[in-house]
């Protein structure tokens, strides 16, 4: 009999009933390898390689799994269809001795008897891509887990800890925090007039104040209000213009891993963690009296809005059903998933339209249920016509003030038949709201004026589901690791809960500040989510791994010296250019301070007699040093004589034209990207948008025809990476030999 392995028991019984006892389906329960617990498990001065073990308590599992693949015809990995269980296969076929190159791997989106068969016809080999990309996160994030978290507990106090990830969205709970404490409310005023017809047919309906002398209005003061107020009740009210409009209202995108714990929390007050676990649930099968065990959704660890064309299908006519046909769009809907998803695999969808959530209720627990009908809900709805409103505006002038009255009204309903989405503290008034019949021209009576005053709120803490929108849209984690990370920020007592909102704690607060002082690249918010680029790419095929971490580790282990006081001295200065410690330096010209948050911010401040300049050195971007020399002044390196650069006093960087535009001939432009790094523009930008790394020398390579370059060590080469022409080398003592 053949041996079908899966992570969790509860998925492994779905499967077995599904397949009616045609093979053999056990549970690893997980990764039956990882990373020792105890010690940091990767080989530094080896090229990073981890060190993988048995996982505590998996021995009789391995033993167990071993027994059954011996007896097994042919063994296929059944595990999650993303990089975690990829990696969960791999572990498993190097533990079970499986062929690395045999075709055993198998994957499906929904545990569904169709899919689980479809998958066993479509055996495939082990996607090492998809691995490399696991182990490069699981090595990064254990490397600075195990040493962030010692610093921690040596500077502030036992019992802390640090995540690369973990750590950054900590960070956006404190500086959240600290824009509401240091938020000073702004005094405003609306003014808001009840309005009629002369005849009095119609009821009366508000309008707000929003101009004067046709720009926008912003009252700051009670002398001004009462002013407007004032001249509101001299004047006469008259419709000056009325637009009607069908507007309309697309139909959101099925979930992913985000929405759905956005929706959740918003509806249900439910925590992204909860809901995790209730669609994991739901998604690895549940025990339904008098059917057995039964999957109910599609795979819930997700960032793609896609799905199949059955399902789609499916959704269609049951919607062309249950509603009527004009409730299905014309095209059929279709969702682009955000630049970056991991499109795979589906959005989060019913593996079966006709089981309702009606049906389904009568199976499920409350919270099981209501995270089900979420999910049946924005599908259907996903795939539904959209919803169309008659909308109205009335623009009513009283003098040299202008008023606004909006209203709208539900003219068919579409998707909103069965899906409502959450509203927004902002959103716009006035839906339901039935304006009156009016013509332009109209006199209208006041019958009641309000002038109220206000004062502008402060950001709002973040929730669960805002912490994971934020993340999201910042590029900071996966789908997989949304909720684990709000998990270990409430397990750690880094945040507690006001209601629904979130507060840093008082240590929140000392290690946000620590590992910003100390670690600025880790913990910012582009770093992290370059990395998650870098880990794509990956995943893709592109880079490896290895060279990710090797570029990475040596600057941290740098800076964990210096966060550790054993490197340069660390001084409790600021930088007056942005606000981070200095470090005190040893330098050839004597002492000096430069700033830690290098190089972003290249500062530099003399404590000897040399006098530092404001010019960057064009090929290391240190400041450079203020010499004398035969000829007077000039500005020469500091880091002589690592490097030689020297330039004429008073230029500054941005000011030096070297190079020539192979492209119009015009002089190259030395420039600084945002990190300090040198690289040449055409000085005819925009209209020529040549750009180079490196010193264009205004030829073209015979060869290709790219652009010829000079490297820093002189070399003229082609900038073609696929060309390998290089220009010969000038004699030596020629003036280029002299210049380099």
């Amino acid at each position: 009999m053949d041996l079908i392995i899966v992570e969790s028991p509860s998925k492994a019984k779905t499967i077995s009933k599904y397949l009616k006892g045609k093979y053999r389906v056990d549970a690893s329960g997980g990764h039956i390898r990882d990373l020792p617990q105890k010690t940091l498990g990767v080989s530094v001065s080896k090229n990073y390689e981890p060190r993988y073990v048995v996982s505590p308590g998996k021995e009789e599992t391995i033993e167990r799994l071993m027994n059954e693949a011996k007896n097994a015809d042919k063994i296929y990995l059944a595990t999650d269809p993303d990089r975690e269980g990829e990696a969960i296969s791999w572990h498993l076929q190097t533990v079970l001795g499986m062929d690395e190159d045999g075709e055993n791997r198998i994957e499906f989106n929904e545990i569904s008897p169709k899919a689980v068969e479809r998958a066993l016809k479509r055996p495939r080999k082990i996607n090492y891509n998809l691995v490399d990309a696991q182990q490069a996160r699981r090595v990064l994030d254990r490397l600075v887990g195990y040493k962030l978290s010692p610093l921690l507990n040596n500077k502030l106090q036992s019992g802390l800890s640090a995540g690369r990830v973990q750590s950054v969205a900590l960070r956006l709970v404190v500086e959240r925090e600290r824009e509401i404490q240091a938020f000073v409310p702004e005094e405003y005023w609306t003014i808001a007039a009840e309005l009629q017809d002369k005849a009095g047919k119609f009821s009366p309906f508000k309008a707000a104040l929003e101009k004067y002398e046709g720009k926008k209005l912003r009252i700051t003061n009670k002398e001004d209000a009462d002013a407007a107020v004032n001249a509101l009740k001299a004047g006469e009210y008259t419709v000056h213009a009325i637009k009607k409009t069908i507007t309309k209202s697309h139909a959101p995108a099925p979930f992913t891993t985000s929405t759905l714990q956005q929706d959740a929390s918003n509806k249900y007050g439910m925590t992204a963690p909860e809901t995790m676990l209730m669609a994991q649930h739901l998604y690895e099968g549940i025990d339904v009296e008098n059917e057995g065990h039964r999957a109910f959704v599609t795979y819930i660890r997700t960032d793609s809005t896609r799905v199949s064309e059955d399902a789609q299908t499916a959704a269609l006519e049951y919607i062309g059903e249950r509603f009527g046909k004009e409730y299905c769009p014309e095209k059929p809907n279709v969702y682009v998933s955000k630049k970056g998803a991991q499109d795979a695999h589906e959005a989060i969808r019913p593996i079966d339209v006709t089981l309702t959530p009606e049906r389904a209720k009568k199976m499920l627990d409350k919270k099981h249920f209501n995270v089900y009908k979420l999910i049946y809900e924005r599908f259907i709805a996903s795939q539904m016509a959209e919803a169309q409103y008659d909308s109205m505006q009335i623009e009513i002038e009283n003098g040299n003030y202008g008023l606004k009255a909006s209203g709208k009204t539900l003219r068919f309903a579409g998707f909103t038949a069965i899906y409502q989405e959450s509203k927004k503290e902002d959103e716009e008034e006035g839906t339901g709201k039935l304006l009156p019949a009016l013509e332009e021209g109209d006199k209208l009576d006041e019958k009641s004026l309000k002038a109220e005053q206000k004062f502008t709120k402060p950001p709002v803490r973040y929730t669960d589901a805002s912490l994971v929108k934020a993340m999201e849209d910042k590029g900071i984690g996966r789908p997989s690791t949304y909720a684990s990370i709000i998990s270990v920020l409430n397990k750690r007592k880094y945040v507690e809960k006001d209601g629904k909102y979130m507060l840093p704690t008082e240590i929140a607060y000392r290690i946000t500040d620590m590992l910003v002082k100390y670690f600025t690249d880790i913990m910012d918010v582009g770093f992290t989510a370059s990395m998650e680029e870098k880990l794509d790419d990956i995943e893709d095929g592109g880079t490896d791994w290895h060279a990710l971490i090797a570029d990475f580790y040596p600057p941290f282990e740098e800076k964990l010296r210096f966060a550790s006081g054993d490197g340069d001295e660390l001084t409790d200065i600021l930088c007056e250019k942005c606000g981070k410690p200095m470090i005190r330096k040893n330098g050839r010209y004597g002492t000096y301070l430069a700033c830690s948050g290098y190089p972003a911010c290249s500062n530099i401040v003399s404590e000897g007699e040399a006098e530092i300049s404001d010019t960057a050195c064009p090929k290391c971007g240190a400041p450079m040093i203020v010499k004398s020399g035969k000829f007077g002044k000039f500005l020469a390196c500091p880091n002589y004589p690592d490097c030689k650069a020297t330039l004429p006093y008073g230029v500054k960087t941005e000011e030096i034209f070297e190079g020539t535009c192979p492209e119009c001939g015009k002089p190259a432009k030395r420039l600084k990207t945002r990190t300090g790094k040198i690289y040449y523009g055409c000085s005819g930008y925009p209209e020529c948008k040549f750009m180079s790394w490196d010193i264009p020398t205004g030829e073209k390579c015979p060869d290709c025809g790219s652009a010829m370059i000079k490297t820093p060590k002189g070399v003229i080469k082609c900038s073609n990476r696929d060309c390998s022409y290089k220009a010969p080398v000038p004699p030596q003592g020629s003036q280029d030999a002299e210049n380099d």
